[in-house]
């Protein structure tokens, strides 16, 4: 009788306890004081900020057609901008192999100048410098490019996604490019002592670029290339130059592509 009547007590004890801890928790939930987590879960940036995962762009089995126009960077005599297109097919996700062609025009470049002297060379007096024409830089003055072609090799190994005002994404690649180029100039004819004449050379290119995915089909592409090549000229045999170059296109995707 006696342990029926302790047991009946404890049990008086603890059901009222175990009320008021339940109607503790009930009012620190609806008081907000909820973990992290649930924060997250339950908060308003959950339907703002949606997770992003996978790619939305795919250019494995695809072949790229870029239609483009380059300008030319710190050149010291012509300022050069080239019309042109690339062809590329990628056989993997990060790897392109392309074809590009391009046309140049040149025009003299604002830091140019000309200079004359009293006695007809360098070592005398100044008489005076300022722009020169085309007529007198033309075949004279390096850089004075006509034709480019070359094979590329491309390797994307960078995807990711930019947020803008955390509700829209947009899908971008990063690569960089090397390959072979064929370059086409304009240079002294050595054989007489004013003329000028067009000249065929090999050389490399090395860059990096960048795609902005529109959609599946089109992107914006934009590179920073190095033209290394080798001129003739009429002090020396020839000389190595380098060409800085800033390239803008639109990328047009053709073939379904593959997600395996």
């Amino acid at each position: 009788m006696k342990w029926t009547l302790r047991l009946l007590l404890a049990l008086c004890l603890v059901v009222p306890a175990l009320g008021h801890a339940q109607s503790s928790s009930k009012e620190e939930e609806e008081a907000g004081d909820v973990s992290e987590v649930d924060k997250d879960r339950l908060g308003p940036l959950r339907e703002r900020v949606r997770p992003v995962s996978g790619h939305l762009f795919l250019k494995k089995g695809r072949f790229e057609f870029s239609p483009s126009a380059s300008v030319s960077l710190r050149d010291a005599f012509f300022s050069k901008y080239i019309f042109g297109g690339t062809l590329t097919y990628h056989p993997l996700e990060t790897l392109g192999v392309g074809l590009r062609l391009g046309y140049a025009l040149n025009t003299v470049a604002g830091a140019a100048q000309i200079c004359t002297f009293t006695d007809g060379t360098e070592g005398g007096a100044t008489r005076g410098c300022g722009s020169p024409t085309m007529n007198q830089l033309d075949g004279q003055a390096p850089g004075q490019l006509k034709l480019l072609a070359g094979a590329d090799v491309q390797w994307a190994p960078i995807y990711g996604k930019l947020s803008l005002l955390a509700e829209k994404f947009i899908s971008f690649d990063l690569y960089g490019v090397a390959g072979a180029s064929a370059v086409q100039y304009r240079g002294p004819d050595l054989s007489t002592p004013t003329g000028a004449k067009n000249y065929m050379t090999g050389g490399g290119n090395l860059g990096v670029g960048a795609r902005f995915f529109f959609n599946r089909w089109v992107t914006l592409r934009t590179e920073v290339r190095d033209l290394i090549y080798v001129e003739k000229s009429r002090t020396a045999d020839n000389y190595l130059r380098n060409q800085l170059m800033f390239e803008l296109g639109v990328s047009f995707f053709f073939l379904n592509g593959s997600e395996s």
